[in-house]
């Protein structure tokens, strides 16, 4: 791979991390309720799930799973039922993330560990993200070292600006104002993955 076919990976792999969404939520959700390590460990589970699925367009399964209707349709209606749930849960929440830190029931590592991978790997739109957009530099890519560019360079990038959303929103001037507002953003995200589960199951009908 050229060094300006990995400038122009670089460039997609952040506009495509930038890209306000369901992950960005979810680390706004985490770094309120746990503070800075939660949003942290959220990010780079997330960036885990984006690096499976640039290493699964590496290999061509997601051109296999374009192909084959009815498993990459499964797929998606896991991954929109799931999200629907974590939503659901969201607008439930009666007191906020505000009320359950006072209560002292931050929530766990391993639960924004969990949700952090989970809205990456269940969001079929990354998936066809990397198909569509990675195809060029798969080909493009003939030594080990390109191909493991091609996997480290969007996991990097994605792990690193989330990393950076939840340094600053766990900023001592920023924090506690956020956390005023903390039910509002359990609502705001809860209607935000349940519109992306309905659209999901909308755009297989």
């Amino acid at each position: 791979m050229t060094f300006s076919a990995w400038l122009g990976l670089l460039a997609i792999c952040c506009l495509g991390a930038m890209s306000p969404g369901p992950s960005l939520a979810m680390v706004v959700k985490h770094t309120l309720s746990g503070g800075r390590l939660h949003g942290v460990v959220c990010a780079w589970a997330h960036s885990i799930g984006i690096g499976v699925y640039a290493l699964i367009t590496l290999l061509g399964l997601a051109a296999v799973l374009k192909a084959s209707p009815v498993m990459f349709n499964a797929i998606a209606v896991v991954g929109a039922l799931y999200l629907a749930w974590i939503g659901i849960q969201s607008l439930r929440s009666k007191g906020g993330m505000q009320q359950k830190l006072a209560a002292g029931k931050p929530s766990r590592l391993w639960e924004a560990a969990r949700d952090g991978i989970a809205i990456s790997l269940f969001n079929p739109k990354i998936l066809l993200f990397f198909l569509a957009l990675f195809s060029q530099f798969v080909l493009a890519a003939q030594t080990t070292v390109g191909q493991g560019l091609i996997v480290l360079t969007p996991l990097v990038v994605d792990g690193l600006w989330y990393t950076i959303i939840a340094f600053v929103l766990s900023h001592a001037a920023v924090l506690p104002k956020l956390r005023e507002k903390s039910q509002l953003i359990d609502r705001l995200s809860g209607v935000v993955l349940i519109l992306l589960s309905i659209r999901v199951i909308y755009s297989l009908l």
